[in-house]
């Protein structure tokens, strides 16, 4: 089978504790699927991050995390410096503008799901996987095998989400058809610029979802790379909030 023009990169925000354990100041759940056309990932996308981390610290194995970010803590203790973390944040805020990349994201509202022991994470996959694929055909990129690359997260964890994915990749799924994608895992120490960018962008849409009147610079620049339908529509196409 031919590759896709495409390669997918997947990053989550919050947990997936249902019932009594739902955390009441982020009851949701988001996963992202950035999406990047290879040829524009390779030659500008990896340079871009490369010169940022060169720029700041001094090297590029450093790995790039939304929550060490906002806290300042290990690598990023540099943030607490008052005139680092602003010049710091416009460069990155400027990064993740510039770098031509496609989301698709599904929220889970945890607490309004009416079967409990629904895994969140296995809902919305299975809803970006279904728009992954329209957007794939919009491309003319169906019958091309896609890599989507997700980051490990534990032995059990990682063969719920394969069995989950080959699952709905094998016809269980809106089209009733068999979608040519294929799972891969990826580490920290793989240093994956695309894993990083997607660090940056599922917990900004969960934070607009939950408090949409607050000012949200972050989700600002996501908003304009949410895959739209070809009137202009966000929701059900790059953005699906479940239910």
């Amino acid at each position: 089978m031919d590759f896709s023009d495409y390669i997918v990169y997947v990053d989550e925000s919050g947990d997936h504790a249902m019932g009594k354990s739902i955390d009441k100041e982020f009851p949701i759940f988001v996963l992202a699927f950035c999406i990047f056309k290879k040829s524009e990932y390779a030659k500008t996308i990896v340079s871009a991050i490369k010169d940022f981390k060169f720029k700041y610290f001094g090297h590029d194995i450093v790995n790039l995390h939304e929550r060490e970010i906002r806290k300042a803590k290990g690598d990023f203790a540099i943030l607490v410096n008052k005139e680092v973390r602003p010049n710091f944040m416009s460069d990155l805020s400027n990064i993740i503008n510039e770098t031509p990349f496609t989301v698709i994201a599904s929220v889970i509202k945890k607490d309004k799901i009416v079967l409990q022991s629904k895994n969140p994470y296995n809902i919305a996959m299975k809803l970006c996987l279904e728009r992954l694929y329209k957007f794939l055909r919009s491309k003319s990129n169906i019958k091309k095998q896609t890599h989507i690359v997700f980051e490990r997260r534990g032995e059990n964890e990682d063969q719920n989400l394969e069995l989950e994915f080959r699952r709905v990749i094998s016809g269980d799924n809106y089209d009733n058809v068999s979608y040519p994608f294929q799972l891969k895992f990826a580490t920290k120490q793989h240093n994956s610029a695309g894993l990083q960018l997607a660090d940056m962008i599922a917990r900004p849409i969960g934070i607009h979802c939950l408090r949409s009147e607050q000012p949200n610079q972050a989700y600002a620049i996501i908003e304009k790379k949410l895959h739209k339908s070809e009137q202009g529509k966000i929701e059900g196409y790059g953005l699906k909030i479940f239910p």
